[in-house]
């Protein structure tokens, strides 16, 4: 985390525009130095050792050395929290998932539809991703596979009763497990969803902060990886055991009736916390329509998006596993839960499936 002096970030982009506009949006904030400009990959490189940045802002698409492999070759030089940004392009999509694989902190888009692009439709989310991206672990972006003993700071797994524990919760049947992640979410999640044996007893609905165009994109990569299957929602898309469905960008997914049989619903309302897909909606979703004990993880994220769908859900006899500090990107999201006294356990990522199977045979 940066104290006491400026955010040094580094730009790199191949068109002149783009630079400057978003040099404009980072430099509105006081707390942000840009100490360069790059228009390709081959000068980002030499940017990296000449000015020692603390964030990077990496477009995706650029001629020569593209952003994917610039982030490869600046990961092996010096990592640095990197905030890709790409176009609402499947191409774009797949490889700026590649990037986060790769150890990428964070991702924005640009706007389609005008050329130059509008740059100030998404000024604040890039301010505010450069921003988190300066207090990310940039080891932990990059630590997906790695298991115990990789992750910087290893301490033992931590157990605590959770405030107001529903008499006999473990003792009744888990319906469902629901997960919510933000930044850092699609590598964790890469790393807990294969961990699941593949006659996982419940179904795994998940919430993963992305705009539309990249959650089909990235659920296709999970699906490759894990031994369940696992798509995209849609309206009215069964929700059923050893099945994960991950909430589409640009809508709020939640849980519904048809029958006797449990089905997503999407939704085009506001923005829960700023963000669309919210963790909040689905979960109080499950609290109204499930009621039964559901098993909720957290992950790592910025901001505090299912804490108070967390505290719905334990009312209702869930069983709350937080992503530990050491394993975490960005300990927002389960430090809030943590800190609500909402969690039974706190975990390493590399542990979280474990303890998801302890809790099923309670």
């Amino acid at each position: 985390m940066i104290k006491d002096r400026k955010i040094r970030v580094l730009i790199v982009d191949d068109s002149a525009f783009m630079r400057r506009v978003i040099s404009d949006i980072l430099s509105s904030d006081p707390a942000v130095e840009i100490v360069g400009k790059a228009k390709n990959g081959n000068d980002a490189l030499k940017y990296v050792k000449e000015t020692d940045p603390d964030v990077i802002t990496l477009d995706v698409e650029m001629p020569g050395k593209g952003g994917l492999e610039a982030l490869k070759e600046i990961m092996a030089i010096k990592p640095v929290p990197v905030v890709m940004v790409s176009s609402l392009t499947k191409d774009g999509a797949d490889v700026t998932m590649q990037a986060l694989d790769a150890g990428a902190v964070d991702f924005v888009t640009k706007p389609s539809g005008t050329v130059p692009p509008d740059m100030d439709k998404i000024g604040g989310e890039l301010l505010q991703k450069v921003l988190a991206a300066s207090r990310a672990s940039v080891r932990n972006a990059s630590s997906r596979g790695m298991g115990p003993g990789k992750f910087p700071a290893q301490t033992a797994a931590q157990k605590k009763p959770a405030q107001g524990v529903a008499p006999g919760a473990l003792a009744r049947k888990q319906e469902l497990l629901v997960v919510a992640a933000s930044t850092g979410g699609p590598n964790a999640l890469q790393e807990f969803i294969p961990a699941l044996r593949k006659d996982f007893p419940l179904p795994v609905l998940i919430v993963q902060h992305m705009p539309p165009g990249f959650t089909s994109s990235f659920a296709r990569r999970l699906d490759e990886r894990s031994q369940l299957a696992v798509t995209e929602g849609c309206d009215g898309m069964p929700v059923r055991k050893g099945a994960v469905v991950v909430a589409p960008g640009g809508y709020h997914m939640l849980v519904g009736r048809k029958g006797a049989e449990l089905v997503c619903r999407l939704s085009e309302t506001p923005p829960v916390r700023s963000v669309r897909p919210a963790a909040d909606v689905l979960f109080a979703s499950v609290a109204d329509v499930v009621g039964a004990p559901v098993v909720v993880v957290v992950l790592t994220g910025m901001g505090k998006d299912g804490l108070d769908g967390t505290r719905l859900l334990r009312a209702r006899g869930a069983y709350v596993i937080a992503e530990s500090r050491e394993t975490c990107v960005i300990y927002g999201m389960p430090g809030a839960v943590v800190e609500a006294g909402l969690a039974d356990e706190v975990l390493p990522l590399y542990s979280i499936a474990a303890g998801v199977e302890r809790c099923l045979k309670n």
